[in-house]
């Protein structure tokens, strides 16, 4: 322990803001806290006061289950009876005990029974999952002081309000905790809280000072004190409270608190008491219910089956209201059915009694114009997709060994319609690395190295020049030599650093300043400033690696870690910060000789290695905020001279400068706007130089501000640190190129030109959001940017009209907009995005959001991240797709549409977003992948599945109601019993279970080479109404042709050698025969891929019904009944039964095949022609066509790097024709 105390003692980690001395936590006095919404009172350390009320709080048990043990049966069942099918089976299954019951009882209740029952062992494998992990996460130990100074391990779910519990190092807190005491002698402990607004950047958390000295076991034998504070909420940056402690109060802020599902990190442990537990913690209450989630085809299934259920109930009356008619005035007639002695169902003196009970026995009979099979074959064809899925090599990520999981089978064809995609930022798009890349120091441009944009900009350039004619192309490249050899050098000088060793956060390359060779440059005296800026101007710690003698760096943005290596790759290492000093060891001196090789032989001795160190005295810092948009900080160096050194936005720091300061602004403007084209994140540098005198001064005013209290002593030290940043002098300007993960600019794009909106919900800050989306292409330089921002106010309504306005004018200013080519970003932050999200406002705001090309949310909480995602869902009325990897995405990922989690390093962890999600991936990319292949094809597979199959059972069912109406409406049907439960269950089942997986329109290539493809699923073409009713209407049209004609073939006409007409079962039997022969060949032409299967499957399942019919006849006749002997007697030798069968095949086929090839040939979709094209092999023998055809399939987008690149070529060209002409000019003269 003693050691570990030493080693914080060397490790006093962090600066306060505006200041260099700690802020005394109770300046400002406690809280006035009375009134609604701040009842919660913790008596600290005294647990046995929380066991009874008032004060017995919720426990730290944490369910995240759908069901348990006593909802289970109740809740499934009604989840299950939501389709409208099961109702009409569950009914129909009621009926079949009943006398009334054409079949029996067990025919019925059984594929009720196993339907039903398949779906909800589903739903409990799914929900037993999700039992396991709270089990895991319940189950975990933490030491708690358990009494006389004596800690102990307790499991999570036993913690009570009230609980002093230690937290170590890389431990999650298990509650939300008041920050007591840590191993930092001055209370400070480092979080990170990725699980909850998604950054992987530390926080810092300060202890109140009067709590420090409890920082051991023992000191917390005789501790007691009293929290009043705030009632749960789900605000995860707010929280009032007051701490009693030894007769005084302290005020308690945000900063002494450490929240559930954070983890404590760069801390050896932590003291704190237990505020909010379970469901009560801020994490728990930004968690949302597990919805019950249907795809937009199976909801759209249970208005068809209304109104297959219409008509089903229509011909049902028809046939009932046929049936008493008879009864009444045909019956008595019937002699041989002995009417004087048959009961009340068939009594004609009581035909409304018939009529009702025949109605009762018609809606079961009619029942195949509701397949209960739909729902088997569906689950069996998800389950197939899913495995596929499941299995799909290109969405294995090697590194981690994660395949791709369809987590829920009931979503496949969803991903084929998704509109817009909702995603979190850190650890789903960004490794949250950055590489310093270019720099502009003293005018003068350095770095050879291009940015992904430059390169693929040059590449597309480079495309466009080969396209053009050759003599105006020849013609061209002897008068712009020049360019020509500027794009190669974009592409050469990316080529050259493959063969470099990387080094992570430095892709620079330049050999001017590499080496000491800076010392060589005009201005070697402003470099060295611009390397010191980059090594002194930060809030970093450096981490000594005591293996490798080479330090990292722990800050609190990625862009200074980035900084920090590329001061020590030039020269300058930062490696040692104390309250009040920073040091900088420099490897060369100003005559340019090395003074220590990084001086790793001495790394074992910290004083000599710091002695070998510049050290510079830290004497004020002015932190950087979204708001000042800059960073400042007043050191004195040995020297004794008193520096102001600066970084932040250019337009800040440029308005900052002083007339003598501008000398190279003008070259820095123009490097600047470079870098942005280039897709890269910009900071411009300056300093200035300060006496003793007006230093002292402008610090007498600045801690004097600083001990004010009130509500103006933010507005103060705001207006003094301006004072300071006045009259710089611009050093020069840094350009780093955000990392984001493997592939994510090219998904974006992909998915960009799909059709797809993206929009990013982050907890990030807004200018790191801003530069995320600048990185991945969401932003572009020249995307004109629509902030909305909350105004400073205590009037709740003055702020919610300001809003409203902002939203309003910038509507207007789109719609007024003119430029084809303009581009719109909506960026908010969490504060005002909390009143855009109300009643009278959010729907104002999701117009102004959907007319934006990309949407950025910052600084949002997770419930808001789930409030957004509901607003699009419900507001757009169209599919939502969430993605994210953390517990902070949990609510968005359960609220969209689809729910995709991020199966890395944070997205493995227990109740992550994995767990929640309907599908999980290893990376963002794989997104590309599973929605424009696996989305696509499932969503087509599963649209033509359904459509087909209420085609072929209108088709099968109506011939049934046609022969019932020839047969006197008796309740006779014309086919054997075997063949009515083989049609579903043999017959034709197997392949329509072929189409639904293994349908291919395109190939998975073709789908990514021609993304526009994908917006088939969006716009629904395959399961509208349109699409359905066209299904329909062949249903009735075959039925109509295999009865009528059938009927006509058969009515009057031989059917054997002796002359006689062929019987009932005869002719039920060719009817069957032609539905067999006219529904498959249907579901052959139906079908674009072909593989063994199918054609097993289609013409197998013809094979099987000749053979069942052979098999069948060749029974006994007390079994086979009238199909005794059938095929071999009756059917084979009679040439008008093969007749019959080619033409009704024939007849009923003819008119899709018409309506085929006139679309085809007239109004073709998009993978008409791409399958055309392949047949014919085009794409082989005309390569050039092939490639237009594939820049033209996709959607036009605003963003992605396309938009980017597109952009960039714009403004190529218009720099190229601007010197052309010039050119032009000058060539006469040089031929002269």
């Amino acid at each position: 322990m003693t050691q570990g105390r030493i080693r914080a003692r060397l490790r006093l980690s962090h600066l306060y803001t505006f200041a260099c001395t700690r802020p005394e936590a109770t300046e400002e006095g406690p809280h006035s806290i009375e009134g609604p919404g701040y009842s919660r009172i913790v008596h600290c350390n005294q647990p046995l006061m929380h066991k009874k009320k008032p004060f017995k709080y919720r426990s730290n048990y944490i369910s995240t289950t759908k069901y348990n043990f006593f909802t289970f049966l109740p809740k499934a069942l009604y989840e299950q009876f939501h389709r409208v099918a099961n109702l009409y089976f569950l009914a129909a299954a009621i009926v079949s005990v009943t006398p009334l019951s054409p079949f029996s009882a067990v025919s019925m209740i059984a594929p009720l029974v196993f339907v039903v029952g398949l779906s909800m062992a589903k739903e409990a494998l799914e929900d037993w999952r999700r039992f396991m992990q709270d089990i895991k996460v319940n189950s975990r130990k933490v030491k708690f002081h358990k009494e006389e100074g004596v800690f102990d391990y307790k499991s999570w779910k036993k913690l009570q309000v009230g609980d002093v519990v230690k937290v170590e190092k890389d431990q999650f807190f298990p509650a939300d905790l008041l920050l007591l005491s840590s191993s930092y002698e001055d209370g400070i402990c480092y979080v990170e809280t990725m699980n909850l607004d998604g950054e992987t950047n530390l926080k810092v958390k300060r202890a109140l000072e009067v709590t420090l000295p409890l920082d051991e076991d023992a000191s917390f034998k005789n501790f007691t004190g009293k929290i009043k504070c705030e009632d749960p909420n789900p605000s995860l940056y707010t929280f009032i409270g007051n701490f009693e402690y030894d007769h005084e109060v302290y005020a308690l802020d945000p900063s002494q608190i450490l929240l559930r599902d954070s983890k404590l990190r760069n801390t050896a442990f932590v003291y704190g008491v237990v505020i909010f537990t379970g469901h009560d913690s801020k994490v728990m209450q930004n968690a949302t219910k597990s919805p019950s989630k249907r795809s937009r085809i199976e909801r759209k299934m249970d208005y068809i089956i209304y109104v297959l259920f219409s008509l089903l109930l229509v011909i049902s009356l028809v046939s009932s209201i046929g049936f008493a008619v008879k009864t009444k005035f045909d019956m008595p007639d019937w002699w041989y059915l002995q009417p004087q002695n048959t009961d009340d169902y068939y009594d004609p003196r009581k035909p409304v009694l018939s009529g009702v009970t025949h109605l009762i026995t018609a809606l079961m009979l009619y029942g195949y114009l509701i397949p209960i099979s739909l729902y088997v074959s569906i689950e069996v064809v998800k389950v197939l997709q899913a495995t596929f899925i499941n299995q799909d090599i290109q969405m294995y990520d090697e590194e981690t060994g994660n395949p791709a999981q369809a987590r829920t089978s009931n979503l496949n064809e969803e991903l084929g319609q998704v509109d817009t995609i909702l995603s979190d930022k850190t650890g789903t798009l960004t490794c949250n690395q950055m590489d310093f890349l270019k720099c502009s120091i003293a005018g003068t441009a350095y770095g050879m190295s291009s940015s992904e944009v430059e390169l693929a900009a040059a590449q597309q350039m480079a495309s466009d020049l080969e396209d053009q004619d050759v003599e105006r192309s020849t013609d061209f490249r002897q008068k712009g030599k020049q360019q020509e050899i500027e794009l190669e050098t974009v592409v050469i000088s990316k080529d050259e650093m493959v063969h470099k060793s990387p080094i992570k956060g430095f892709s620079f390359e330049d050999s001017r300043v590499m080496e000491g060779n800076w010392l060589n440059e005009p201005n070697a005296d402003v470099i060295m400033l611009f390397f010191r800026i980059l090594a002194i101007c930060h809030t970093a710690v450096p981490e000594l690696n005591e293996e490798t003698g080479s330090y990292t760096y722990e800050s609190e943005s990625p862009d200074e870690a980035a900084f920090l290596v590329a001061a020590k790759e030039f020269g300058f290492e930062f490696c040692k910060r104390t309250q009040s000093s920073v040091f900088v060891r420099e490897r060369y001196s100003a005559s340019g000789q090395t003074i220590d090789r990084w001086g790793y032989q001495c790394t074992i001795f910290l004083k000599v290695l710091w002695a070998s160190c510049r050290e510079f005295k830290l004497l004020n810092m002015l932190e950087f905020t979204s708001k000042r948009k800059r960073m400042t900080v007043i050191v004195r160096d040995e020297d004794g001279q008193i520096l102001v050194l600066c970084k932040g936005a250019d337009s800040i720091i440029f308005d900052r400068l002083s007339k003598n300061g501008r000398l190279y602004e003008e070259d820095t403007t123009r490097h600047l706007n470079e870098y942005g084209e280039a897709g890269l994140r910009t900071l411009a540098l300056a300093y200035k130089r300060l006496g003793e005198s007006e230093y002292s001064a402008w610090n007498n005013e600045f801690q004097e501000a600083k001990t004010t209290i009130g509500a103006d002593r933010d507005l103060m030290l705001e207006n003094i640190a301006e004072m300071m940043e006045r009259d710089l002098i611009l050093v020069g300007a840094t350009a780093v190129e955000d990392k984001l993960q493997k592939g994510v600019p090219q998904c974006i794009d992909k998915l960009a030109q799909a059709g797809l909106k993206i929009w990013v919900l982050t907890g990030d800050k807004v200018e790191t959001a801003i530069n995320i989306g600048y990185a991945c292409s969401l932003l572009r330089q020249g995307m004109k940017q629509i902030c909305i921002t909350e105004i400073s106010s205590d009037a709740k309504e003055v702020v919610k009209e300001n809003i409203l306005l902002q939203i309003t004018n910038a509507s207007q200013m789109i719609k007024l907009e003119r430029d084809p080519h303009a581009a719109f970003a909506l960026i908010i932050d969490g504060k005002t995005l909390a009143y855009a999200l109300e009643d009278d406002v959010k729907q104002q705001f999701l117009v102004l959001a959907v007319q934006c090309a990309s949407v950025i949310c910052c600084r949002v909480s997770p419930k808001q991240k789930a409030l957004v995602t509901r607003l699009v869902k419900e507001g757009t009325g169209k599919t939502t797709l969430a993605i994210g990897d953390g517990a902070n995405d949990v609510g968005m990922i359960k609220e969209a549409d689809i729910g995709v989690g991020i199966s890395g390093v944070e997205g493995m962890q227990v109740g992550n977003a994995v767990m929640a999600s309907d599908f999980s991936i290893a990376q963002f990319r794989f997104l590309e992948r599973l929605l424009v292949v696996h989305g696509h094809w499932c969503y087509k597979r599963i649209a033509q599945m359904v459509c087909y199959f209420f085609y072929k059972n209108i088709a099968f069912g109506l011939t049934l109601f046609y022969f019932e109406a020839f047969a006197g409406f008796s309740g006779q049907s014309i086919y054997d019993d075997w063949y009515m439960l083989l049609f579903n269950v043999l017959l034709t089942s197997l392949p329509v279970i072929s189409l639904g997986v293994f349908e291919q329109d395109v190939s998975s290539e073709v789908c990514l080479q021609f993304p526009a493809v994908y917006q088939q699923g969006p716009k629904n073409l395959f399961f509208d109404w349109y699409k359905i009713l066209g299904w329909m209407g062949n249903g009735l049209y075959s039925s109509l042709i295999i009865f009528f004609l059938n009927i006509i073939i058969f009515y009057d006409q031989a059917f054997r050698e002796e002359g006689q007409t062929a019987s009932m079962p005869a002719l039920g039997t060719t009817m069957f025969t032609c539905i067999i022969w006219a529904l498959n060949c249907q579901i052959a032409f139906t079908m674009s891929h072909f593989t063994w299967i199918q054609h097993l499957f289609i013409w197998g399942s013809i094979a099987t019904w000749y053979l069942f019919l052979f098999v069948y006849g060749r029974l006994s006749p007390s079994i086979s009944g009238n199909a005794y002997q059938i095929l071999v007697e009756a059917l084979a030798p009679a040439p008008i039964y093969w007749l019959a069968t080619l033409l009704v095949t024939i007849a009923c086929n003819l008119p899709y095949l018409a309506h085929i090839s006139y679309q085809r040939c007239f109004h073709p979709l998009d993978h008409h022609i791409i399958q055309e094209i392949k047949y014919y092999k085009k794409d082989v023998e005309d390569q050039r066509m092939w490639t237009r055809e594939r820049s033209r399939a996709r959607e036009r987008t605003m963003i992605g790097f396309s938009a980017r690149v597109d952009a960039k070529i714009r403004q190529l060209k218009g720099k190229l024709q601007r010197k052309q002409p010039s050119s032009e000019i000058h060539s006469p003269a040089r031929s002269a």
